[in-house]
């Protein structure tokens, strides 16, 4: 019988011990918050967020979830942190989301953003106190964790992901209290390896008007240069070699590009050019500047600005890539 009292007072007791309330008191003059975690001995556990008046001590929100975490600041739980985007995420935001002037709540219902990331419910600021609000609430969960607002610019920023090779950044803009997307980019590296493949789509006179490009994908130690130089208006010429195949690739002044060509070369070891015809059109690369032929025998130059060259076509000589040919 005392075996059996014991047992019992041990698990009432671990029981008791694994429930903790903690008050978050750092973020506002007005309000106090509140987070129950009902096990302590969980990663993600059932609990409440609720904030109160400090004044009067009345709730004026209650969020009740079934995975809640939390991390411990010098033994309290505090407001307002913010690592995006995967980084710690406080249970209660308070800050300006629709550029009103007032400040907002944003409070953490559980881990359904992506990757069972942090999720939140907004409360907008009104003159009869706080109002939930779908729109900005799925700013949270359908992208990765909380988004980010720029006072300056009033706009919002989202990311979302899937895998390592896919991402989508947005911006909104706010009107009538609800957001509305001005700016949506998707990128993808290629089944190549060599570039991102972008999506971009930008509000235009109330439309959502949209462009493609691609950039070079950037990775240290995933290409072996042989040339580059830069020519006007910021454009770079580059001449590199992955894997056995040789690239030519023209960039603008944002890195994307206008021409990536990986046919096949011509090198002239007497002349060090290298030479290849896309379109019709005939290009010849010396260390210094390229030689364009259309097909209406208009001839371009296009010199190399000083001081922006790196690398030189003698590496051809000795260069192993199944596109050359003598």
């Amino acid at each position: 019988m005392k075996q059996t009292l014991f047992i019992l007072f041990f698990l009432t007791s671990k029981s008791a011990f694994a429930q903790v309330t903690f008050v978050i008191d750092n973020f506002s003059n007005d309000y106090v918050g509140k987070l129950f975690i009902a096990d302590t001995t969980k990663v993600f556990s059932k609990g409440w967020v609720a904030i109160f008046d400090k004044t009067s001590n009345r709730q004026l929100i209650k969020i009740n979830s079934d995975e809640l975490t939390f991390e411990l600041h010098k033994g309290k739980v505090l407001a307002n942190i913010r690592e995006l985007p995967y980084g710690e995420q406080s249970q209660i935001l308070h800050e300006d989301y629709n550029f009103d002037g007032k400040k907002d709540f944003a409070i953490m219902e559980g881990q359904k953003s992506c990757y069972h990331g942090p999720s939140f419910q907004i409360y907008l600021a009104t003159d009869n106190g706080f109002k939930q609000s779908p729109e900005f609430s799925r700013l949270s969960q359908d992208y990765c964790g909380m988004f980010r607002t720029d006072p300056k610019t009033k706009t919002i920023h989202t990311m979302t992901k899937s895998g390592c090779c896919w991402h989508q950044f947005s911006e909104f803009k706010v009107k009538n209290n609800k957001p509305y997307p001005v700016k949506i980019v998707e990128e993808g590296l290629s089944t190549s390896g060599i570039t991102w493949d972008y999506k971009e789509q930008n509000l235009v006179n109330g439309k959502m008007s949209e462009t493609t490009y691609q950039k070079l994908d950037l990775e240290e130690g995933k290409y072996d240069p042989i040339l580059s130089f830069e020519i006007k208006n910021k454009k770079k010429m580059q001449i590199f070699k992955t894997g056995s195949t040789l690239y030519y690739v023209l960039t603008d002044a944002d890195g994307k590009i206008e021409l990536l060509y990986n046919g096949t070369f011509k090198y002239s070891g007497r002349d060090n050019n290298l030479s290849f015809t896309n379109h019709n059109t005939n290009y010849v690369i010396n260390d210094d500047k390229i030689i364009i032929k259309t097909p209406n025998n208009n001839t371009y130059q296009l010199q190399a600005l000083d001081n922006t060259r790196a690398g030189t076509l003698a590496k051809v000589k000795s260069l192993k890539a199944e596109n050359i040919i003598p």
